[in-house]
């Protein structure tokens, strides 16, 4: 198996196209494409944005080598002529967009791509599957950290994906505030605390339940998670005080009716004088089943399938669309798809985020062209510089991210935390609409 570059990760109808622009004189021509998606899945009311860090991470080895070259002409993806020229091939534009972590509306113009054609359109299918895919997490785990309203929620669904997607979920999640993640890559490469401790085949593999936990707390300390839900939960919490003592760190229940049990075990733990230990509550939750668990005495969520995939919203349906592009004379020209039900809007746009005399944003406004862009107190620009002639100038942190992400959500009016359907939480405007 060929270990290939970024590059490769996109759709052949790139390459042709680049082909196609060098045969016609008009693969240097100057482009602006820009990233943003049409509308939010149903029954959203924002979407976070999340990958941005990603993209620009693996931007300086969106190369073609040998081996890629090879591949292409071995099945003749291309010609000799534009084989030569991705040899050369380097993204020398810039990159401009919204902080990753920000909340975004329909039209949002996330991210802007600035370069020739044929460097800026090789980007697209890359762009968007990061994008697509880590924003989709993102906008899940945003919705299920604020249905917790302060309990912490903890990613475990690496198994429930592709391998690399479970990182990167993880990654989306924890922007989205996620307190830890179960998979150990999402530590090593991004600082993410990870957590996790035993399964139910852990406590099978002993002759009894009492000797599975005291084994675990021997080696991982009082202070572990014991899963109690193997046989009966009454029993199993019984073992779990004889063998971690009452200042057992925490249990947890995985199955069943998990608002009753999580009273039950509450009224047991206390009875048992184990007040301190905490209740982690897991088995394929949602932000509903999180909602629906606010009144019950649950410490902590465990959240894996529904994260993963996006809780029914797998992809943030995010568009790469050129927008303008440099005319005969020199100067940059708005473009525009105007297919019925997937226009767009064209010209380079500015964004700022409009908010009230009390910090709660109430417009979004995206201007083009020479509308000038308001200024004042009450506007948040929202659009950051990340690449200037192709040296990448800012990369997101995931701190950074998170923070921006909980600053962005907590300036969204309370109707964004609302999981029954309704309007974006925010309004956008487009600045041009004003002159019609």
């Amino acid at each position: 198996m060929i270990d290939l570059k970024p590059s490769m990760l996109t759709d052949q109808y790139e390459l042709t196209m680049v082909e196609a622009a060098l045969a016609s004189g008009a693969a240097q021509r100057r482009c602006v494409f820009e990233v943003f998606a049409r509308r939010l899945p149903d029954g959203r009311r924002y979407g976070v944005l999340a990958g941005t860090g990603r993209l620009l991470e693996q931007l300086a080895g969106f190369r073609f080598g040998d081996a890629e070259l090879a591949d292409l002409e071995r099945r003749q993806v291309v010609g000799a002529d534009t084989l030569r020229w991705l040899a050369d091939y380097r993204f020398s534009g810039d990159i401009t967009g919204y902080g990753e972590g920000e909340c975004y509306l329909p039209g949002s113009p996330v991210l802007t791509v600035e370069g020739s054609f044929a460097e800026a359109v090789l980007l697209e299918t890359f762009v968007l599957s990061v994008l697509n895919h880590d924003s989709a997490i993102a906008a899940a785990a945003s919705r299920m950290t604020a249905a917790a309203d302060g309990r912490p929620c903890l990613e475990m669904g690496a198994r429930r994906t592709h391998e690399e997607a479970g990182v990167a979920a993880a990654r989306a999640a924890y922007i989205a505030g996620f307190a830890g993640s179960s998979v150990l890559a999402a530590g090593a490469r991004y600082g993410i605390p990870t957590i996790g401790t035993a399964a139910h085949a852990f406590t099978l593999l002993h002759d009894s339940e009492l000797e599975a936990f005291a084994a675990q707390v021997a080696t991982l300390g009082s202070g572990t998670t014991l899963l109690v839900d193997t046989y009966d939960v009454t029993t199993g919490v019984e073992n779990a005080i004889k063998a971690g003592g009452t200042e057992l760190g925490a249990v947890r229940l995985d199955s069943g009716d998990l608002v009753v049990q999580a009273h039950a075990v509450r009224a047991q733990l206390d009875r048992l004088g184990a007040r301190n230990t905490r209740i982690v509550v897991t088995s394929d939750l949602d932000e509903f089943a999180i909602a629906a668990l606010a009144a019950a005495p649950v410490d902590s969520y465990g959240v894996g399938t529904q994260l993963v995939t996006g809780s029914g919203a797998p992809t943030a349906g995010m568009v790469y669309k050129l927008v303008a592009r440099e005319g005969r004379g020199g100067q940059m020209v708005p473009v525009a798809k105007k297919s019925t039900s997937k226009e767009s809007v064209g010209g380079r746009k500015w964004a700022v985020r409009r908010r009230d005399a009390h910090g709660v944003a109430d417009l979004e406004l995206i201007g083009t062209g020479s509308a000038p862009a308001p200024e004042g107190d009450e506007y948040r620009s929202l659009q950051r510089v990340f690449v200037t002639d192709g040296e990448i100038v800012e990369t997101p942190t995931v701190e950074g991210a998170r923070a921006l992400h909980e600053l962005s959500r907590a300036e969204l009016p309370v109707t964004a935390r609302q999981l029954s359907r309704g309007e974006a939480a925010v309004p956008t405007r487009f600045a041009q609409e004003d002159a019609r």
